[in-house]
């Protein structure tokens, strides 16, 4: 099985955009080519210890626009955004989850979770497992919960 097209896309302009983030002292937290209406966006999410900074943003902004100005490996138009993955931000990788540990969570998953049928959960992240992770909720339950089976998942602050 062949992967998507935008899958391709972010893995060529990823490798374009992980010495830039090096030499600047900053980590890729997430990169997504997605549609939205008409358009197509390239989304760059970056951090670094302690946030990024607008200036942050800005020259990353610049330096990889550059870039993919040179290689051209996106064939339609998009608009390219830059921005922090803010404070409740996604969880999408291992790493991500593994980093968290600890944290409280918010989980969308595909499917209702039996008995009581839902499908958003938030709690204590107690630990990633190989295959998921396993959440604590508010209830005391610990539920053990596979990666094919979450839609989404977000740090969750309490303000």
């Amino acid at each position: 099985m062949s992967k998507p097209k935008n899958s391709r896309t972010v893995d060529v302009c990823k490798a374009l955009a992980l010495p830039v983030l090096e030499e600047m002292g900053l980590e890729l937290w997430d990169l997504r080519f997605e549609k939205e209406g008409s358009e197509w966006y390239l989304r760059y999410f970056i951090d670094k210890e302690g946030g990024v900074t607008i200036q942050d943003c800005e020259a990353f902004s610049k330096a990889v626009d550059k870039l993919l100005d040179q290689v051209d490996p996106i064939e339609q138009s998009y608009v390219l955004e830059v921005s922090s993955p803010g404070i409740e931000r996604r969880l999408t990788r291992p790493e991500h989850f593994e980093r968290y540990v600890g944290s409280r969570i918010h989980l969308r998953l595909i499917r209702p979770l039996p008995p009581q049928n839902r499908r958003d959960l938030s709690g204590d992240l107690l630990a990633r497992k190989d295959d998921g992770v396993v959440l604590r909720t508010d209830d005391g339950v610990e539920h053990s919960i596979a990666d094919k089976d979450i839609a989404y998942a977000n740090l969750e602050i309490d303000f």
